[in-house]
């Protein structure tokens, strides 16, 4: 799922890095935005809409929307679609209940 060639765009990548989401072992590219690595590996549901529950993804990429809110080694409320990605991360789904911070 991932571009690798493109005519105009170059794609640095980092070294393959591990991580974890809701517990289930990940990989992906330090210093991609954490839904990337994601979206490589086929998760589409990054959130869920407050009131009526429905799943939400990536969308904007550009941190301007709330469709990527996840939780980060513990920080709530994180937008996964700017936020770099780091070995050992540990990246949770939030509940959809609103998690305030």
């Amino acid at each position: 799922m991932r571009i690798v060639e493109h005519p105009i765009l170059k794609f640095e990548r980092g070294r393959k890095v591990a991580f974890t989401l809701d517990g289930k072992p990940m990989e992906g590219f330090e210093g991609e935005p954490i839904a990337s690595a994601l979206h490589d590996a086929g998760v589409t549901t990054l959130s869920y809409s407050i009131r009526h529950k429905r799943p939400r993804g990536f969308f904007c990429a550009i941190g301007h929307c709330s469709s990527c809110l996840m939780e980060v080694d513990g920080r709530p409320n994180v937008r996964v679609c700017t936020e770099p990605l780091r070995e050992g991360m540990v990246v949770k789904t939030q509940s959809g209940k609103g998690v305030l911070r």
